[in-house]
Formats: C-alpha cells, sequence, structure tokens
C-alpha cells in the first residue's frame, strides 16, 4: 500500500480508526477542535498514495440531542451496510443526553444517518465514560463492541440487525475487561488466530501518551502483560496514541494514529499519522518507529 508522508493531512485530527474497502483505505477521524466546536466528523480516504478529505460525513439533523463533542468515530461493515458508532457531548454523569451514538450508510463514505433515534449507550458502566467505541468484527462474523473512558474498558457484543446489544456467553449484556494501565482507546487486532487488544495510556495532552497491547486468545480476554509498543519518539513526534490499523496484505499491517509536534503544548494540536506494524518470529507485537 502506498502512503502519503506523515503527516496524512494538514488538517489538527485526532482519535483515527481505519478500513479497507474496494482497496482503499478509509480513516475516519475526530476533528482536532476545543470540545465545543466538535460538531461533526471528517473521513481520510487514501487511495494510490493520495489522500482526499471528505468533511462532515454524518447527517446531524438525524442527532437533534447531540450539541458537541463528537468523537472517536468506528465503523463496520455488516450484511452490506456501513455502521458508525461515535462518541458526544462528553457526558459526566448519568441522566445527561449523548453517550455513544449509531448511524448507518449504504456507503463506507457515508453520509451516515442516525440509525436508533437515541444513544446506543447512553450512560456509565463500570465506571466507563461512554466514549471511545471499537467496533470489532470476529471471522465467525460477531461483532464486539469495546469502548471506555476514565480508566475503564467495557466489552459488549452487537446483535445481527445492529439495532442493540445481544448478551455475552455469561449471560450479561457487558463485561468489564480493563487491562492495567488502561486509560482509553480500544483496540481489537486478529493475526493467525490470535487476539491483539490495544489501548491508550497515558495523558492524552502530552508526552506521556502511547500504545499498550496484550497479546490473548480471545475476544473476551483476560487481557494481561500489556507491553507499550507506540510511545514518544522525539524529535520526531510526542504524544502518539488513539489508534487504528490497516491490514495491507496478507501478513502486512499498518498503524494509523495521532501524534504531536515535538514542543507544541497545544493540547488539540494533533495530526494523522500512519507506520508500519510488525510481529516478530513468535507472534509479539513489534514497537513501532515513527516517520
Amino acid at each position: 500500500m502506498k502512503t502519503p508522508k506523515n503527516p496524512l493531512s494538514p488538517n489538527w485530527y485526532a482519535d483515527p480508526e481505519a478500513r479497507i474497502y474496494d482497496g482503499k483505505a478509509y480513516i475516519y477521524v475526530t476533528k482536532s477542535l476545543p470540545f465545543r466546536d466538535q460538531k461533526n466528523l471528517d473521513l481520510v480516504i487514501l487511495h494510490s498514495g493520495q489522500a482526499q478529505v471528505c468533511p462532515d460525513i454524518l447527517d446531524m439533523s438525524t442527532f437533534p440531542h447531540v450539541t458537541h463533542a463528537v468523537w472517536a468515530p468506528t465503523v463496520i461493515e455488516k450484511n452490506g451496510r456501513y455502521y458508525l458508532i461515535f462518541a458526544s457531548n462528553n457526558i459526566q454523569r448519568d441522566g445527561e443526553p449523548g453517550g455513544l451514538e449509531i448511524a448507518v450508510s449504504d456507503d463506507p463514505a457515508g453520509p451516515f444517518r442516525g440509525y436508533l433515534g437515541k444513544p446506543l449507550v447512553g450512560r456509565f458502566v463500570f465506571g466507563a465514560q461512554p466514549i471511545d467505541a471499537h467496533l470489532f468484527k470476529d471471522d465467525d462474523g460477531t461483532v464486539y463492541l469495546y469502548f471506555g473512558g476514565w480508566g475503564h474498558c467495557v466489552l459488549a457484543r452487537m446483535n445481527d440487525e445492529m439495532d442493540g446489544l445481544a448478551p455475552l456467553e455469561n449471560g450479561e449484556f457487558f463485561l468489564e475487561v480493563t487491562p492495567e494501565g488502561y486509560v482509553e482507546g480500544p483496540c481489537m487486532l486478529k493475526r493467525k488466530g490470535q487476539y491483539y487488544f490495544m489501548f491508550s495510556t497515558g495523558n492524552w495532552t502530552d508526552e506521556s501518551y502511547g500504545v499498550c497491547a496484550c497479546r490473548c486468545a480471545s475476544p473476551c480476554g483476560p487481557f494481561e502483560n500489556p507491553k507499550k509498543i507506540l510511545l514518544a519518539q522525539p524529535p520526531v513526534a510526542d504524544g502518539p496514541g488513539h489508534h487504528g490499523y490497516l491490514q495491507t496484505g496478507e501478513d502486512e499491517w499498518k498503524i494509523v494514529y495521532h501524534r504531536r509536534t515535538v514542543g507544541d503544548r497545544d493540547p488539540n494540536h494533533r495530526r494523522l499519522c500512519v507506520d508500519d506494524l510488525y510481529f516478530d518470529e513468535n507472534g509479539e507485537m513489534l514497537p513501532v518507529k515513527m516517520t
């Protein structure tokens, strides 16, 4: 896969989720702006080494209760349709409008319209703020939902219609799966029958931010012995994190993430980047070299 040099766009972007559809890389991003100005999501499409920005991919008229803090998209294809979950309104307690919203489109580029008329998850679960969703589809077609901020990560399973949750094996609808050091930004990758649960750790506003990974045998965990695989690498960049990934060949992988320019202290100055992701001969995920 031929990709442009980092950063992929001159715009301030964060929290990327990356998918490949029809030979193109679709990277769904948060507009890295003050919370009150975050009112929609953008999409960056990579094809033949070119980056095309598609602004405002959500039809916000179908989310009348959403006013700001439109964050952290995740997308999955199911039965020929594309479902996008994002966080809204930065809710601080139960009873506030917002949480995890779900939208749908017949095209991976959108526009995406509201699917439920209400949040998919509109409350705190196991202490997790309902933000930072990640959808993962296993080989059997099961779609898992990971989410959570404030140091807690929660697992759920989407139903076949993608309009609600299905019970897990234990009969419950939610399972806390928080690994040591978890802060936010969960992400699940499957390679050669092994699962790799990844997440962001540290403070999103500074150089402590980074990505950890746990190798595990099940999408439900346990997620143990996390190792840091993406961290600050001055003078290249600081604060890399909240990532997605692309499988660009049979065993070729790229990590898509945001990062900061060394010395830039503005919390919203985050850039969209992509680098190679490698595994050793034993299947361990190797530390990422930023370019």
